[in-house]
């Protein structure tokens, strides 16, 4: 017996990537997608007889197993009962052509391949080398599978993004660098999944579900935030971020992944909903999952999930901490594409995922994956976590004064106030797609919606007043109110009122406003109102009071009164969040008549940041870019840095130092690109300053091949 010996392996790298939309990686890897075929040439040092049997043998995880679908031994035949199947090419003396399929459902992840060969009994092994297999959505049978090609661009092999913020009535965008194909980015999407909790209890049981995009996205919906099992990102919402980086200075993935990774899996400071998101993204299309990018805007947050969201303010419009619910100005999270084998072809499709760490399921911080048509219909009851979704897109808001002897009066109520502009980025542009008909129906004259609320609340055990109870919404409203010794409003509105601003608010500048009262009755009527504002987060959660006045205003008869008011850039200055964010508050109380609450969300905008890239852009050709920028202040400002980066256009995030910006006048930076991917390519670009927030801008290039 001489056994087979092998004098070259050829996994056929580029033919093999080219057919399996697998050449946008950055590494010297075989990857591959589930469900496809691919090829591998052998030369053979010794003379293949005819009665040499092949075998070839796949596994993957740190142990094997036919049981657990981990490895797989398939011969030179038809599709087997694993799925497998190795077929013989044309092939030339001492070479051999094979042609191996994986199945559909085969677990992702890395494989070592072996040959087998069996020659009169005699056996001999040897080791063809290791390949990557991933989710593949131009599969038909994958459960990934996604029909359109431009979606399959879009979510699976666009590597840059917008990620839209602000308030709901002026919405921003952000560029991000997913990057998913950078180096060693893949890597780290894997040593995610080995990173897990799920892996540690169980490794074996754990790589045999990774065939399961369910299962997959759920493990990396906990482990981007690092609340439980010491995953990417730590969040925080409070106080300083000097021993981190603040939340708003991320313009992309690829350098969080990379510091987790590089630092052995210690969690990169600091995140916020956008950057778990943005992480998020980057790591499920690595691994072949479709994902996007998702903005909420008025986005509740209900702790005990009774689909009220309950705010309390005192008699001067200051909002008190007596509850745990709060509305966020935006939150943003991730849907994924892929089918519910779990609850039925109804529900497949996109699904939601959230790796902001904000409440636990099943004992751990991670969200989803929910089916938006889960969401749509109410069927709360529904893995995984819909009914936090459902609340998030489709709470009911209500305002209370709270007294000082303990009585509360409900002086507002919105059930259309919460999920708004629900917003993602277009296939193949960079404008704005509104989805919110994804997540409900429609709120303005439509039945159906309220439908299908009143069935989450059944569903949930929750009766119209947010209590868990099974008594009758009428009666229970007025025994709550009697009880808790609650005012609820009767009678129609006798006096109303709009908060307006008179200019686009700009850092730097007064913030100029307008309180426009009316009496929608023939009587007079004398007003106090109490006005207030304060520097938010973008949660909506108040940092810093910045003014405080009240005064009484009389009204005549269907009377209209306009009081103008300003709040100055000196009074807000030292107050400003990085969010830039003001919340004013006028309470309007109205003698023998019901209290009247308004509120106006300001989002200060920064200056434009001009980028202009000079000639071509040409794959290994450096390319000129010059970034303007204006000090949006009357001082001098200092100590700021230019940030740049871009998936195709710099290989690591580029930092250069600014000494000086004098008040109010333009300055100028140029630097260098010198492009290694071909195609449409986003560089981002970032001022960041101890004086104010970031300014941010980005610029599409189109880098050819040749000039």
């Amino acid at each position: 017996f001489l056994a087979l010996k092998i004098a070259n392996i050829n996994w056929q790298s580029k033919l093999n990537k080219a057919a399996h939309h697998t050449s946008d990686y950055s590494s010297t890897e075989v990857i591959l997608r589930r469900g496809q075929a691919f090829t591998i040439s052998l030369n053979f040092q010794t003379t293949v007889q005819p009665w040499d049997n092949f075998t070839f043998i796949a596994s993957t995880g740190p142990s094997p197993a036919e049981s657990q679908h981990t490895k797989v031994i398939f011969n030179l035949s038809d599709e087997g009962a694993s799925g497998w199947s190795a077929t013989q090419e044309h092939s030339e003396h001492g070479c051999m052509n094979f042609t191996i399929v994986s199945p559909a459902n085969a677990v992702i992840g890395r494989y070592k391949l072996k040959l087998q060969t069996d020659s009169g009994n005699k056996f001999s092994s040897v080791l063809l080398g290791h390949f990557v297999l991933l989710f593949n959505p131009w599969c038909p049978n994958d459960d990934v599978y996604m029909a359109n090609e431009k979606d399959r661009q879009e979510y699976v092999l666009n590597d840059s993004g917008i990620i839209f913020h602000g308030v709901e009535k002026y919405i921003q965008q952000e560029a991000w660098n997913y990057g998913q194909f950078e180096e060693d980015i893949l890597d780290i999407s894997l040593a995610i999944l080995d990173r897990s909790l799920n892996h540690r209890k169980d490794p074996s049981i754990d790589v045999s579900n990774r065939n399961n995009p369910i299962y997959v996205s759920r493990v990396i919906s906990a482990m981007v935030n690092s609340n439980d099992e010491k995953g990417v990102v730590e969040g925080k919402w409070n106080g300083k971020y000097r021993s981190g980086t603040n939340p708003l200075h991320w313009s992309g993935s690829v350098t969080i992944l990379r510091k987790w990774y590089r630092r052995r899996y210690k969690p990169v400071r600091y995140g916020q909903c956008w950057v778990f998101a943005g992480v998020m993204c980057t790591v499920l299309r690595s691994l072949g999952i479709p994902t996007r990018v998702i903005t909420n805007f008025n986005s509740a947050h209900d702790r005990n999930i009774n689909l009220s969201i309950d705010k309390y303010i005192d008699i001067s419009g200051k909002t008190l901490h007596l509850t745990e619910d709060s509305v966020w100005n935006f939150h943003v999270w991730n849907e994924s594409w892929f089918i519910r084998r779990d609850l039925g072809s109804f529900y497949d499709g996109w699904q939601v995922l959230d790796a902001t760490p904000q409440e636990v399921s099943k004992g751990i911080f991670q969200c989803g994956p929910a089916s938006t048509k889960a969401i749509k219909e109410g069927d709360v009851n529904l893995d995984y976590d819909s009914s936090f979704v459902f609340a998030a897109v489709n709470a009911d808001c209500v305002t209370w004064i709270h007294y000082s002897n303990k009585r509360k009066e409900r002086i507002y109520s919105n059930t259309r106030k919460i999920g708004k502009f629900i917003s993602t980025k277009a296939v193949g542009t960079n404008s704005r797609v509104d989805v919110t008909d994804n997540y409900k129906y429609p709120e303005a004259g439509s039945l159906k919606e309220r439908q299908v609320y009143k069935k989450a609340l059944k569903l949930l055990g929750v009766s119209s007043t947010g209590r868990r109870t099974k008594v009758t919404r009428r009666r229970r409203r007025f025994s709550v109110a009697r009880r808790q010794n609650m005012t609820v409003p009767t009678g129609k509105p006798t006096v109303s009122g709009k908060l307006n601003l008179d200019a686009s608010p700009v850092i730097g500048q007064d913030i100029l406003l307008t309180l426009s009262l009316r009496n929608l009755i023939t009587d007079f009527k004398t007003i106090k109102v109490k006005l207030s504002a304060s520097a938010v987060l973008y949660t909506r959660k108040p940092k810093t009071e910045i003014l405080q006045w009240s005064r009484s205003i009389q009204l005549g008869s269907e009377e209209v009164k306009e009081i103008p008011f300003k709040i100055s850039y000196s009074q807000y200055k030292n107050a400003l969040m990085d969010d830039r964010k003001i919340l004013v508050t006028a309470l309007c109380e109205v003698r023998q008549g019901n209290s009247l609450l308004m509120e106006k969300d300001i989002l200060l905008q920064d200056p434009f940041l001009t980028i202009k890239v000079f000639g071509p852009t040409v794959v290994h050709k450096a390319a000129n870019v010059q970034v303007t920028f204006t000090n949006p202040l009357s001082e001098t400002v200092t100590d700021c840095v230019l940030r740049a980066e871009g998936s195709g256009l710099l290989k690591e995030q580029l930092q250069i130092n600014v000494a000086q910006m004098a008040p109010m006048e333009p300055s100028t930076i140029e630097f260098e690109i010198i492009p290694y991917k071909s195609g449409t390519r986003q560089l981002q670009v970032d001022l960041v300053s101890n004086h104010f927030s970031d300014i941010k801008g980005f610029v599409m290039l189109d880098v050819t091949l040749v000039q």
